[in-house]
């Protein structure tokens, strides 16, 4: 018996990172998995994004496990693409229980330095896209009286980061969102909470612009963002997180034994949160 049998779940940017982790930890809990990836570059991300190779690996890991997946090249700035992507998911699997709304992207400079792409391009991806995507399953769950949405936040949803205010501000404003969207859908018994990840080794924090932050000068490396990731955090032995520590938490959150939590904001960060600034001396 898995966590989320029967269930459905709905995953945006599920190509790769915490996406893939989202769908394969769904699958193996007993859920069948709709994988939503843009699956192309973004004008203004430095690092390189997903594609559909990744999507189909992601696919293919979900059907190994002998569950069922649908995959759609979908913008999440896009609300008729995701609303097509729901239609044609219930018109295929019957429902949807499960929103996990992960997409998002990272970019860095000082505020005053950002172009207004920059700005617009965050916020489309990382707070309006979320909008959009509880808006596209919402009607369906409303219907139904039932389902769970996730989303994903950042610690820097609750304190800030240099050099990345539009992250910080989006990431701010989905959890004012899932506020809202859990008071205003709990009547038909609808869930929505969202999750603080800390430093997670992803594709989108393993790059050249990543490392030099860490290494506080260009011509970082990896090991200086991994000697950064033990600062990052203060529980021993802690550097940056797999993406199944974050899969793990949407895992109880959509499972019957978060049944009754709503409204709420889990940080998973290894105590980053309980540090006044970075932790001078992390023990390994």
């Amino acid at each position: 018996m898995g966590m989320l049998d029967g269930k459905v779940a709905f995953i945006t940017g599920g190509a790769r990172g915490q996406g893939r982790a989202h769908a394969v930890t769904s699958a193996r809990e007993g859920a069948d998995v709709v994988v939503i990836d843009i699956a192309a570059q973004m004008g203004t991300v430095p690092y390189k994004m997903a594609d559909g190779s990744d999507l189909a690996e992601t696919v293919a890991q979900v059907e190994t496990l002998g569950r069922r997946a649908l995959s759609f090249e979908v913008d999440v700035r896009s609300q008729a693409s995701l609303d097509d992507a729901v239609t044609q998911t219930i018109s295929t699997f019957g429902k949807i229980d499960i929103l996990i709304a992960n997409a998002g992207i990272w970019t860095q400079a000082p505020f005053w330095e950002l172009s207004e792409d920059d700005w617009e391009e965050m916020m489309g991806v990382n707070l309006t896209g979320v909008w959009k995507s509880a808006k596209a399953v919402a009607p369906h769950m409303i219907e139904r009286r039932s389902g769970s949405i996730v989303i994903t936040s950042s610690v820097n949803g609750l304190e800030p980061g240099m050099n990345y205010a539009h992250y910080v501000t989006a990431k701010h404003g989905v959890i004012g969102l899932m506020k809202n969207i859990a008071l205003e859908l709990a009547p038909y018994g609808i869930r929505c909470n969202s999750i603080n990840p800390g430093a997670i080794k992803t594709p989108m924090t393993d790059h050249q612009g990543a490392w030099d932050m860490f290494a506080g000068h260009e011509g970082g490396t990896e090991a200086d963002m991994i000697e950064g990731g033990y600062h990052f955090h203060a529980l021993k032995g802690t550097t940056f997180m797999p993406p199944q520590v974050i899969a793990d938490t949407a895992l109880y959150l959509n499972s019957d034994l978060a049944a009754s939590v709503t409204g709420v904001t889990i940080p998973v960060d290894a105590g980053h949160l309980l540090l006044t600034g970075s932790n001078p001396a992390p023990v390994r």
